[in-house]
């Protein structure tokens, strides 16, 4: 049987309504009795809310309101930025054959319009045999690096270490980082970085 959506219920549905009372139910820490008690509602009805299978009147969501000590542009409010990259396995799979010294795979939708990705999270592959890639951290001051296979050796300075499969680095530098496989073996690790920052005209 297929659910019919009546064109109310897909208008609030950006909202998430429902998601936000709970949310700040749990946050008061207060059960549907007792909010039933506060707002004079029943608890039917505050379910039905949470769960979205009722849409609040503006009077109901005024009064609950007034219980949890938000306005009403609490609900309204518009979303300024939503985005969700999803890289599957098995697409990380699919792309290893004709491997290059150095490949990067972002797995963040990365854009240089006005709202610029804040974080650029990438998987890089790195040959064995020393083919290395270089960070210049003067334009990416801090980051994470976690070893997903292989081992990697990290240059910086004077400073040689190298990272097992698992072992994770927080860099936060102004000095070039270069990292190459240790040993014959390629090497793939996760790094997230920050985005370029947005530079106004």
């Amino acid at each position: 049987m297929v659910k019919t959506v009546s064109f109310a219920q897909w208008s609030m549905e950006p909202y998430c309504i429902g998601l936000k009372l709970r949310a700040l139910r749990t946050q008061k820490r207060l059960t549907l009795a007792r909010l039933a008690a506060e707002t004079g509602l029943s608890t039917a009805l505050l379910s039905k809310l949470e769960t979205e299978r009722m849409i609040p009147t503006l009077p109901t969501l005024a009064t609950i309101s007034r219980v949890y000590g938000v306005g009403m542009s609490y609900f309204f409010r518009e979303p300024e930025r939503h985005t969700l990259s999803i890289t599957r396995k098995s697409h990380l799979e699919g792309q290893e054959r004709g491997m290059e010294g150095v490949r990067a795979m972002p797995l963040n939708a990365v854009s240089e319009c006005v709202t610029p990705a804040r974080l650029v999270a990438q998987m890089i592959e790195l040959a064995g045999g020393g083919a290395a890639c270089t960070l210049d951290c003067l334009h990416r001051t801090s980051g994470l690096v976690y070893v997903l296979e292989g081992r990697l050796q990290l240059d910086s300075g004077g400073l040689h270490e190298v990272l097992e499969k698992g072992d994770c680095a927080y860099v936060e530098s102004d000095m070039t980082l270069v990292w190459s496989a240790a040993g014959k073996l390629r090497c793939r690790i996760l790094t997230v970085f920050p985005g370029a920052e947005r530079t106004e005209a």
